[in-house]
């Protein structure tokens, strides 16, 4: 690199930092990280889950009822490496740092922490927990409180409870006169900042990634196919034509319960057979209706532990300059190496990461 000022470590340390700044999701949920190193991405390893305690009211009769602390673990695949790559040659203008934080670290930062934001979004897909309509932008403060009815049925923990909307849901919100009204709200931060904060309980953030399912393709109306006892977590469905797919976070509602599917799964022979979370609630005969909800705006409200971000450091290559920097339960790899192929001088900043929903309980999917 001509520019000697450049160092590949000021550059991963400036990087982390500009980084961790612009996360959203993974600031707001349980994280888990170790220096243990890591070839890269599809790496399988253990996470301890968050332990989860009842607090129970004392009797003075029978006296106190003590609990396991039972410390879980799952697997976790770091199955996402998110990269930024230039040729050195496009950094051969700057002449200080400030000019590189302009053209590469700022930049690069963005565009690491948007992809991993939008990444850990799509574990709305694990959660069965449903409020709101499809199709339809929350737009009131009743939809707050049905989020706070949803959270405290499931007796989630009301300390650290966060909601994360669409740009469009957001929208809304800031328009809803007791959030901007100074007067009554006792502050001016909705209409100076655009935000709609603490409500209810809960934190509220706006996600540009929030994603937007697109149910399966199931031709008809299904039925089970035949009498079905509560319990089970794989259900066949039927009608007298039925084609197309259920695709994996889609809801359906059977007998007012809300059930999410978590396999793909396609129809044959009139019939489709699909996996569900959580299992069965009730029996169900062949004349219950299953209902799929359709497309929809899939918000997130949530405890932080009900989901997990995930990260190591990677190794550093043989050969060439590099070095990763860990911070704050993050790690980041700067790498400054040469493409024999093409004969090109490169810049690589990547991290290495997976994402795992740990108690989906503990979240409500608001559809919008």
């Amino acid at each position: 690199m001509a520019n000697q000022f450049i160092s590949i470590i000021e550059l991963a340390r400036q990087s982390l930092m500009r980084l961790q700044e612009n996360l959203v999701f993974p600031n707001l949920i349980y994280k888990d990280y170790s220096h243990d190193f890591q070839m890269g991405k599809g790496a399988k390893v253990q996470v301890r889950k968050p332990v989860v305690l009842e607090a129970k009211s004392f009797n003075a009769s029978t006296g106190i009822e003590t609990q396991d602390v039972k410390e879980q673990s799952v697997e976790v695949e770091l199955n996402e490496i998110a990269t930024v790559d230039i040729e050195v040659g496009a950094l051969e203008g700057a002449v200080s740092f400030d000019d590189v934080n302009r053209l590469f670290v700022i930049p690069a930062a963005n565009a690491l922490a948007e992809k991993i934001n939008s990444d850990g979004l799509y574990l709305y897909k694990d959660i069965p927990y449903i409020g709101g309509t499809a199709g339809a932008t929350p737009d009131d403060l009743t939809d707050l409180s049905e989020v706070r009815r949803i959270l405290n049925e499931n007796k989630v923990p009301v300390s650290g409870r966060r909601a994360v909307w669409d740009t469009e849901a957001d929208a809304k919100f800031t328009t809803i006169p007791a959030i901007v009204n100074a007067e009554k709200s006792g502050t001016t931060a909705a209409l100076r900042e655009g935000s709609i904060g603490r409500i209810f309980g809960l934190d509220n953030y706006m996600a540009q990634g929030v994603k937007k399912h697109a149910k399966g393709t199931l031709s008809a109306e299904v039925k089970p196919k035949s009498a079905t006892n509560a319990g089970v977590t794989s259900l066949t469905l039927s009608a007298a034509t039925v084609t197309g797919t259920l695709v994996k976070g889609d809801v359906l509602t059977i007998l007012n319960d809300h059930y999410v599917v978590t396999e793909d799964a396609t129809a044959a022979s009139n019939e489709i057979t699909v996996n569900i979370y959580p299992a069965l609630k009730k029996n169900v005969t062949t004349a219950t209706v299953v209902a799929v909800a359709g497309n929809h705006t899939a918000n997130l409200a949530f405890n932080p532990q009900a989901f997990a971000f995930v990260t190591r450091p990677l190794v550093k290559p043989s050969g060439v300059e590099s070095y990763v920097v860990n911070f704050n339960g993050m790690s980041l790899r700067v790498t400054k190496g040469y493409d024999m192929k093409y004969k090109k001088e490169m810049l690589s900043m990547d991290i290495l990461y997976g994402y795992k929903t740990m108690y989906p309980e503990l979240a409500v999917r608001y559809m919008g």
